[in-house]
């Protein structure tokens, strides 16, 4: 059916004239900016594959502010989803 798969960039054999490949590779191949860094950007298959890739990039990240950022930024938009929804909080706290 293809609705969920990504399509793939096109590959042809074409080499430039006046290229001098000095280490660099091809300058022609179509790359994602991030794709030396992360396990998460790729032709990764299957959910689970996504979300473990996802996990362990998250668990190895050196970066610990980046990792706290974004928890802090999900708990506030559970939090405001949970409002939108008149989901009652009070049921966290003891009286």
């Amino acid at each position: 059916m293809g609705l969920f798969k990504t399509r793939k960039n096109k590959q042809f054999s074409y080499t430039p004239r006046h290229f001098d490949d000095k280490g660099q590779g091809n300058p022609f191949q179509i790359k994602h900016k991030f794709d030396e860094f992360r396990t998460t950007v790729g032709a990764n298959k299957g959910l689970k594959t996504k979300i473990n890739n996802a996990v362990d990039d998250f668990k190895n990240n050196p970066d610990k502010e980046a990792n706290k950022r974004i928890l802090i930024i999900i708990s506030i938009l559970v939090l405001v989803f949970l409002f939108i929804i008149d989901f009652d909080l009070s049921i966290f706290f003891s009286k």
